[in-house]
């Protein structure tokens, strides 16, 4: 799967003002990030990768006492938010995390929430935080598994053939993804979140307004038509109480950095 990142990054700046209204998953997976033996990691020069508006950055600003913050996203717009929120406790940077523009080995700690499944293949993304995390330093991040929105894969395969839910890694993918760009230590934990929703057109309006389109290049370059629409409605299973559930997979991963 090859994704579009001229296409995340617009996406990504057109959900800015809605972004924070419909992100409390977003927040109960950062929250379970930062449960992550965070504030031993918080010293140095601490990057807070793929910030959005800023939620993870606001909580790692209240321990960050003694470390210099960085915020960092690919979005313009995003990085905006994060700074009306957080002001003079972080530095910013408009960025690319396949990109860095940071010397080597220049940051102690990195943390990531819900961002890099937007960088795949991800092996390059791992490949610019190896080099610019120092020799001990941490790598903290959570990310979608390929489990996530499984229902709403299931139901389009029911209506055509293009693809409309991006594909997200596995625990074996980031095992090996980590594995080849040098890290140690490595661990995972994975953790399934399951929503409900009063329909469809509920859950798709929550995608639409954190970003997450579908950004694949083999996807319909074409809009949904009322048609197709009301046969992924008809095709989507029903709860219990008549609304639909939607699976949130999530991978949480920690690994060091040594350089010998």
């Amino acid at each position: 799967m090859v994704l579009e990142k001229t296409k995340i990054k617009h996406s990504f700046s057109d959900a800015a003002k809605t972004y924070d209204s419909v992100a409390s998953l977003q927040r109960q997976i950062g929250r379970e990030l930062l449960n992550i033996d965070t504030v031993a990691h918080l010293q140095g020069v601490v990057l807070d990768l793929g910030c959005g508006t800023g939620f993870l950055t606001q909580e790692l600003a209240q321990h960050c006492h003694h470390a210099t913050l960085i915020a960092l996203d690919l979005s313009q717009m995003m990085l905006e938010r994060c700074r009306e929120k957080v002001g003079v406790k972080s530095h910013y940077v408009c960025a690319d995390a396949e990109k860095l523009p940071l010397k080597a080995q220049s940051v102690n700690a990195i943390f990531s929430n819900v961002a890099l499944q937007w960088c795949y293949p991800i092996d390059e993304a791992l490949s610019e935080l190896h080099r610019v995390l120092a020799s001990e330093g941490t790598l903290l991040f959570s990310t979608f598994g390929s489990d996530t929105l499984c229902e709403l894969k299931a139901a389009w395969a029911n209506v055509d053939d293009f693809v409309h839910v991006n594909d997200f890694y596995t625990l074996e993918n980031l095992q090996s993804a980590l594995e080849n760009a040098e890290f140690v230590d490595i661990t995972l934990k994975r953790i399934r979140y399951l929503r409900q929703y009063d329909n469809v057109l509920e859950l798709m309006h929550e995608l639409k307004h954190i970003g997450a389109h579908n950004v694949n290049q083999t996807r319909s370059k074409t809009l949904t038509s009322k048609k197709a629409l009301k046969s992924l409605i008809s095709t989507y299973p029903k709860n219990e109480v008549g609304g639909i559930d939607a699976t949130f997979d999530v991978i949480y991963v920690m690994a060091r950095n040594v350089i010998c």
